[in-house]
C-alpha cells in the first residue's frame, strides 16, 4: 500500500505541476492575444495614416502640377507680349520708310 500511496502522490504532485504550467500558460497565452490585438489596432492606425498622407501627397502633386501650369502660362503671356512689341517695333519702322 505503501508503494501505490507513493504513487498516487507523485501522480498528484504532477497533476498540480500541470496546472500550474497550465495557467502560466494561459496568462502568457492572455498577454500575447492581448499584444496581438494591440498591434493590430496599431497596424490599422497607421494604415489610415498612410491614406491621408497619400491623399495629401496626390493633392499636393496636383497642386504642383497646377503651379507649374500658371508658371508656364506667365511665360506664355510674356513670350507674347515680347512678340507683340517686336511687330509692333516693325510696323512703325516700315510705316516710317514710306
Amino acid at each position: 500500500m505503501a508503494h501505490s500511496d507513493q504513487v498516487l502522490a507523485t501522480f498528484q504532485t504532477r497533476v498540480r505541476q500541470m496546472i500550474l504550467q497550465f495557467q502560466q500558460l494561459k496568462k502568457e497565452n492572455e498577454k500575447l492575444c492581448a499584444k496581438i490585438e494591440q498591434n493590430e489596432a496599431q497596424i490599422k492606425a497607421l494604415q489610415e495614416q498612410m491614406a491621408g498622407q497619400e491623399r495629401s501627397y496626390q493633392s499636393l502633386k496636383m497642386a504642383k502640377m497646377i503651379e507649374i501650369t500658371n508658371s508656364d502660362l506667365q511665360g506664355a503671356k510674356s513670350r507674347l507680349a515680347h512678340l507683340i512689341r517686336d511687330v509692333n517695333k516693325c510696323i512703325a519702322v516700315l510705316s516710317d520708310e514710306k
